[in-house]
């Protein structure tokens, strides 16, 4: 009898453990990588914003920069008018904005990222209170002495 119900807890255990690594670990791999894209995503807009800023104070109206073209390829770039731009949207599109449009756009997308990251701050909190719930459980079924 003693042998069915410490084989029936092994079961158990692997069962578990099985979980948490198949399941419960990949799910906070990805939320932690969903939300390191946010926050990038978040950088970049903040980047935008500043250089938007720092156009208006300064008062440019052109200017020129070097572009990469790919594989570390330079060219120079004139921008004869830089009081519209070009913002990408995401999917692939680019809309062009004036500076106060960019500035208006970039506020409501840094709260809508705002917003997200905490979904996901939430949601890596909660997984990671299931890996302690679960490996819990096992520490019970093993009759272990918590840490």
């Amino acid at each position: 009898m003693a042998v069915a119900e410490a084989r029936l807890r092994q079961d158990k255990v692997k069962k578990f453990e099985d979980f948490v690594d198949r399941r419960l670990k990949p799910d906070l791999v990805n939320a932690i990588a969903q939300r390191d894209n946010l926050f990038q995503q978040q950088k970049t807009f903040l980047d935008l914003k500043k250089n938007i800023e720092n156009l208006e104070k300064n008062g440019v109206t052109s200017m020129r920069s070097m572009v990469n073209l790919g594989s570390e390829v330079y060219m120079q770039a004139e921008v004869p008018d830089t009081r519209h731009i070009f913002v990408d949207i995401g999917l692939g599109f680019h809309v062009e904005f004036t500076w106060q449009e960019a500035l208006q756009f970039i506020s409501v997308r840094e709260a809508r990222l705002a917003r997200q990251i905490d979904e996901y701050t939430h949601l890596i909190a909660s997984i990671k209170a299931q890996i302690k719930m679960v490996c819990e459980g096992i520490r019970e079924l093993l009759q272990l002495a918590a840490e």
